[in-house]
């Protein structure tokens, strides 16, 4: 039970943290751009939230097995086999929970305008100064709740998991497929503690991030 906890924590940290890397720069430009084309990606990046996890984990299977052009690449020049491991689960829950993280930030940046970028311009500030030191301040509350969400949704996913990693004890075996095993084996009371633990945690960090945007509203004010 504790191996499958600490694995699922490691799980959704590592995600949440490549998510907000990754995301970050994603969303700045899908908030910023104005060709067509660019919903287009946002629908890429939006997909996973309507695409049956089942369906979205197969063919990430599919495109990982070492049979495909990019596993048989990543397998014969860096040695890497991603199906039925951790580095898998990483890359699909990166994949899988990418929406929950860009959109919010996306939506944040969105709700600046342009009228504090413009005024950091006239005071000579340069595009990237503009960035980390206007855009990125102003639009918190977005990166909290990309956060939060990347991490639950993380921590709550089971059938990208389930195709991807399999169920190996220490290595894929997370808490949504611990419950799963529980629950197939009428292992009620290991099951309850487990989504009761579950179910406690995700209230207590979705009213956490609800107190601290209420605080930081507050402030901005």
């Amino acid at each position: 039970m504790t191996e499958a906890i600490l694995l699922t924590l490691k799980l959704a940290g590592l995600t949440t943290l490549i998510l907000l890397l990754i995301g970050t720069p994603l969303a700045w430009w899908l908030a910023r751009n104005r060709t067509w084309w660019k919903e287009i990606i946002n629908a890429m990046v939006a997909l996973p939230l309507v695409l049956p996890p089942t369906v979205l984990g197969f063919y990430l299977l599919l495109v990982m097995s070492p049979q495909s052009t990019l596993g048989g690449f990543l397998k014969q020049t860096f040695g890497i086999t991603l199906p039925f491991t951790f580095e898998g689960l990483v890359v699909g829950s990166v994949i899988y929970s990418l929406p929950f993280v860009v959109q919010p930030i996306r939506n944040a940046f969105e709700a600046l305008g342009s009228a504090p970028m413009e005024v950091a311009a006239t005071l000579r500030a340069s595009p990237l100064d503009r960035f980390l030191t206007v855009a990125l301040p102003l639009a918190r509350p977005g990166f909290l709740s990309g956060a939060v969400l990347g991490f639950a949704h993380t921590v709550g996913e089971f059938g990208v998991v389930l195709m991807i990693g399999g169920n190996l004890p220490g290595e894929t075996k997370v808490l949504s497929i611990a419950i799963y095993d529980h629950v197939e084996s009428l292992e009620w009371t290991q099951a309850h503690i487990l989504s009761g633990g579950m179910l406690a945690g995700s209230f207590l960090l979705i009213f956490a991030m609800m107190l601290i945007e209420k605080r930081w509203g507050r402030l901005s004010r």
